[in-house]
């Protein structure tokens, strides 16, 4: 076999490959036995037929054709191999010539990954918020608290802001009841937001007893999005009391015995939080250089493919769990169709174009990935995903995504060898050294803004 590769841009080659036909042997001699297996012909023996006779009353073109068809997968690795290329999805195969006896060429075009030269990133620079934790945000943190663990006690009047109600609710459609449009004993408070648009109004000034009806747009079930007539009764009025700012609330709501100490727990929290937002905050802005000074094609092919998967994702996973359609989304986020599609083009390029980058510096940096970095990255991705460990790795496994998921811990370490040697201050000029374990945690988690389906499997070959 011969082959030679012909650069078509950046991110596309075409091969071109010679197989003397002597090299079609076995293939041939696989597609005899398997047409063998299928056909039946009067005197002889089921799998017994000689070639001759097949080729006789089926034609040897058939035979060329599923020999072909046999063959054409391995030549095609075997070019790519001694190429050293490194393809990204499914050639574009063409038979240029067949003569029996004597050769096959093809040609075959597929799309590669772009060769990316690495500049000094030593002198990245970029500013991170300060962190910073006022007396107010203790406040609001303890209030938070202090709201978790408020009771409430009935009262005989009418109902108020902040109130909880017990209500029953009827929606009808074109003046009927929907099957799934009754609730009795509902729990509401007032102004939480949680329930139907309108219906804070409708109940506030109600006493227990009292009823009223509002019209507003279904968020789910079996009328999501059309408008409803809303009938609400409210049963019962309720007042919420916070319990006291006190060394007893402290410990009830805490495994402190005062006040004081609680709030210095509310401010260690807020700035350990506040630490792990300006880390997350410094590796994307470190990508976000890095990626300014690499120059990176990207294939065509594969950016459409993310794309459209990236729209898949949404439309089917997020919007159809949450009961609305692309059109009800972007009407709600206030964006046309088409500014939706230059921000969607745009995260894939950045995403395609982080793979790539982050991958080379893998290469270049030799990183690897041992056990112990797998298993720590595999309990953080099951936590995030609401699964057990055991079920996140059955599923990763059974799914042949561990190359995906150490990809995504080796661009992590590759991202925070970058971010090691960048220069990080806070919006007060103060140089921030980011711990190297935080570093790489949240390294990963940027890193992981990368194709929905990496190119490792979309490689063929």
């Amino acid at each position: 076999m011969k082959s030679a590769v012909e650069t078509l841009n950046p991110t596309r080659v075409r091969l071109t490959v010679e197989v003397p036909f002597e090299e079609l042997k076995d293939s041939l001699d696989a597609a005899y036995k398997k047409i063998n297996q299928q056909v039946t012909v009067k005197g002889f023996r089921k799998g017994k037929v000689p070639a001759r006779v097949i080729d006789q009353r089926f034609g040897r073109g058939a035979v060329l054709e599923e020999a072909v068809n046999d063959a054409l997968p391995k030549f095609y690795t075997d070019a790519v191999n001694e190429a050293e290329l490194s393809v990204l999805g499914q050639p574009e195969v063409d038979i240029t010539e067949l003569k029996d006896g004597e050769t096959l060429n093809f040609t075959a075009e597929v799309d590669i990954r772009p060769s990316i030269e690495i500049p000094d990133f030593s002198g990245i620079e970029v500013e991170v918020d300060a962190v910073e934790v006022t007396d107010e945000d203790v406040d609001k943190a303890v209030e938070e608290l202090r709201e978790r663990f408020a009771s409430t006690a009935p009262v005989e009047r009418a109902a108020e802001d902040g109130d909880v109600v017990t209500i029953d609710l009827q929606a009808k459609v074109d003046g009927e009841v929907l099957e799934d449009g009754v609730a009795d004993g509902v729990s509401y408070t007032i102004g939480s937001g949680e329930l139907l648009e309108g219906i804070d109004d409708a109940v506030k000034g109600l006493e227990a007893g009292g009823e009223a009806t509002f019209t507003s747009e279904l968020k789910g079930g079996s009328a999501a999005g059309k408008e409803a007539e809303v009938t609400v009764k409210v049963t019962q009025v309720a007042k919420r009391e916070l319990p006291e700012l006190d060394d007893e609330f402290a410990q009830l709501a805490s495994e402190f015995d005062t006040i004081e100490e609680l709030r210095a727990d509310s401010r260690k929290r807020l700035e350990n939080m506040k630490q792990y937002d300006q880390a997350t905050q410094a590796q994307e802005r470190v990508l976000e250089k890095l990626l300014e000074l690499v120059e990176v094609p990207v294939p065509e092919k594969l950016l459409e493919d993310e794309i459209n998967t990236r729209k898949h994702n949404l439309e089917h996973h997020q919007l159809g769990q949450m009961g609305l359609d692309l059109a009800k989304y972007l009407e709600i986020q206030g964006k046309s169709e088409e500014e939706f599609d230059a921000e969607t083009k745009e995260a894939a390029v950045k995403g395609i174009k982080t793979q790539f980058v982050l991958d080379e510096l893998v290469k270049q940096e030799k990183l690897n990935v041992n056990q112990e970095e797998l298993t720590e990255h595999l309990m953080r991705r099951a936590a995030s995903s609401g699964m057990s460990p055991d079920q996140f790795a059955q599923a990763v496994v059974e799914g042949g995504q561990v190359p995906l998921l150490v990809g995504e811990v080796a661009r992590g370490k590759a991202l925070a060898v970058v971010v090691e040697k960048a220069t990080v201050k806070d919006t007060n000029g103060e140089v921030i050294d980011l711990d190297d374990e935080e570093d790489e945690e949240t390294a990963e988690a940027s890193a992981e803004e990368t194709p929905a389906e990496s190119a490792e499997e979309k490689t063929e070959g």
